[in-house]
């Protein structure tokens, strides 16, 4: 097995604001695609599995069967942990992995699963090569992806489209791709699954709370997370210009009219 490599950093990091929005993420709003087709006693592999609210999710759906959760980061392993003690959960456990080099062997998994995962790695068709390599004939390998220029607005707002132009351009520097959602496919058929099945699924913000929530994690971010940090080292982007766009998102979130819709690209692939 090829050894593990970095060949991309994750352009969010763990900061509270990040993680204010990866501990909203659950089954039925992130992997609904994906549903239909768990049984009890399956084996699953969660691939970036942060603090594991997605995870404990899949494991709960799978009476009697076994949810590996991997992440690069041991630090927010711990909270997955935490998050399955605290809901009494058994058959769940938790590992440092690397979606380019998979610690597990050939055909061990009846579904491998990936949310938010391939727009942040430096070789997206490598990663779903080791992905196919792990899952079972006749298995499943499910990925979700945002896809950032198809994220949509109202009202217009120059200030979030400075916002959007800057992130795009700090994520690839990264060594990532923010449109992943419309390339999933593309990359699936190119790691060599022959049957693949593509669809899309949005996540809607347009509450007073939704906007709320949506915008003052994201203005939190701008500034406050690893994003801003290599904004700011990478030479992206100055302090006025961080300010201007969390001003911005808080401007967009007190509007009586505002909302905000987030495409992701969906694939199931099947060996």
């Amino acid at each position: 097995m090829p050894e593990p490599r970095e060949t991309a950093v994750y352009t969010h990091g763990h900061h509270e604001s990040v993680l204010r929005s990866h501990t909203w993420r659950t089954a039925a709003n992130s992997a609904a695609y994906l549903l239909p087709w768990l049984k009890p006693g399956m084996r699953i592999l969660d691939i970036g599995c942060g603090p594991g609210t997605i995870t404990a999710d899949l494991a709960e759906l799978v009476p009697g069967g076994q949810v590996t959760g991997v992440d690069r980061v041991p630090e927010i392993l711990e909270q997955a942990r935490a998050t399955a003690a605290a809901r009494g959960l058994a058959g769940i456990d938790f590992a440092v992995g690397d979606v380019h080099a998979l610690d597990h062997p050939d055909d061990t998994f009846c579904v491998v699963h990936a949310h938010q995962v391939l727009q942040h790695v430096g070789d997206p068709v490598r990663a779903l090569r080791e992905m196919k390599r792990v899952v079972r004939p006749g298995g499943i390998v499910a990925v979700r992806d945002a896809d950032y220029a198809a994220m949509t607005w109202y009202p217009a707002s120059a200030g979030l489209d400075d916002w959007l132009d800057l992130y795009r351009r700090v994520a690839r520097a990264n060594g990532g791709e923010p449109d992943a959602g419309r390339r999933l496919r593309s990359w699936a058929l190119r790691a060599g699954f022959t049957d693949v099945t593509a669809s899309s699924g949005t996540w809607t913000f347009a509450t007073p709370q939704e906007r709320a929530w949506w915008s003052g994690l994201w203005a939190d971010r701008t500034l406050a997370s690893t994003y801003a940090d290599r904004a700011r080292l990478g030479g992206h982007a100055g302090e006025q210009e961080l300010r201007d766009a969390a001003g911005a998102w808080r401007a967009w979130g007190e509007r009586e009219d505002g909302w905000f819709s987030v495409l992701h690209g969906e694939i199931l692939c099947r060996k």
